[in-house]
């Protein structure tokens, strides 16, 4: 007697995450290897107690760092996080209310600090090693003991401190600008504000420059523009010309030789090669479609020997080896990155495997 799958689109997202569960756990043990042999754990085990996943590498400093739209942050050794092949299901993390999703991934180390960009365009810092330390699966306690977020307002982007000499910010319009490394240093005032959201809307994303990168600009759509960093003007400039319901949703800074993972919302993945995608002279182009895609929701630039982490909206992590997904210098759908049912892929981080960024 062969039984189907019955229909489960109208099942609770807390019940049908606990079936996926069941039928992961089904599946790991029907694949378990002969005896003798070793194998990194795919799976968190369902019950009251959780077994840490076989080790992928030794025991690191470095910390996955995830945060929900409504605040709620939480850090986790990354050692924790058992490799898995890409097209995994993932192992449960960050734990939310059911009206809350996780918002931003990202890998720190804890000796570093943290800068966090908002969407009002205000920045702060603190130090990684003051939020407490977390088991793989659990809650996160709310940022605001180092963001006071104000009504509305969220945490868009975590960076470590000193990145690089600039950092580039961009709206969800597609509004570009830079800020020098010196402005968020350690003499930065709490909050102080880089970015008039009248201007260009919520910030979107930013990340590190050294400079004399370009731009990579992604939306929404799938599309992308690039462009060298040093054309944007003192003031801000119009990154790319979005088509209608368009937004931005990051920045990454790249050159001819830079991988960047692209991240759709049903988890399919692309690793697209820069000496593929042409930059325009200035900023303010029209985007080019960088991923097919119904919906982009994130971007990060690898090196293909580091792995990537993906988080879904039930707060599943998934962590792969990049070289498991095809390089492509064409646009291209991806490839299944993370196995989803009634969930969708959120945001996408780097695991680069040196000590610090």
């Amino acid at each position: 007697m062969v039984l189907e799958r019955p229909d489960l689109s109208g099942v609770e997202p807390e019940v049908l995450a606990y079936i996926e569960a069941l039928e992961a756990a089904l599946e790991a043990a029907l694949e378990a290897p002969p005896a003798g042999t070793r194998r990194s754990r795919t799976v968190t085990p369902v019950g009251n107690e959780e077994e840490p996943p076989e080790l992928s590498e030794p025991p690191t400093t470095r910390n996955v760092i995830t945060l929900s739209r409504a605040g709620l942050i939480k850090r986790t050794p990354r050692h924790l996080y058992g490799r898995q092949r890409r097209s995994g299901m993932g192992i449960f993390d960050l734990e939310l209310p059911d009206d809350d999703l996780p918002a931003v991934l990202c890998v720190l180390d804890e000796s570093q600090m943290a800068l966090a960009f908002t969407s009002e365009g205000r920045a702060f810092r603190f130090p990684v090693v003051e939020l407490p330390q977390t088991a793989v699966h659990a809650r996160g306690q709310s940022i605001t003991r180092w963001v006071p977020l104000r009504p509305e307002e969220r945490v868009v982007a975590l960076l470590p401190d000193q990145g690089g000499a600039q950092v580039a910010l961009v709206s969800e319009r597609g509004q570009v600008q830079r800020v020098r490394a010196s402005f968020v240093g350690p003499h930065m005032i709490p909050g102080m504000r880089f970015h008039d959201v009248k201007n260009g809307g919520a910030l979107a994303g930013a990340c590190w420059t050294s400079g004399k990168d370009d731009l990579f600009i992604a939306t929404q759509q799938g599309f992308a523009a690039r462009f060298p960093e040093e054309r944007v003007h003192d003031s801000g400039s119009l990154g790319i010309r979005l088509e209608r319901n368009d937004v931005a949703v990051g920045v990454a800074a790249v050159g001819d030789a830079s991988l960047i993972f692209l991240l759709g919302a049903d988890g399919k993945g692309a690793l697209r090669a820069m000496e593929g995608f042409a930059a325009n002279k200035m900023p303010g182009a029209g985007g080019k479609v960088a991923l097919k895609t119904e919906r982009l929701t994130g971007l990060t630039v690898v090196a293909p020997a580091d792995d990537i982490l993906i988080i879904s909206r039930l707060g599943k992590i998934i962590r792969f080896q990049a070289a498991e997904v095809p390089q492509k210098t064409g646009v291209v759908q991806g490839v299944v990155c993370i196995s989803l049912r009634g969930d969708e892929a959120v945001a996408a981080a780097a695991g680069h495997l040196g000590v610090t960024s």
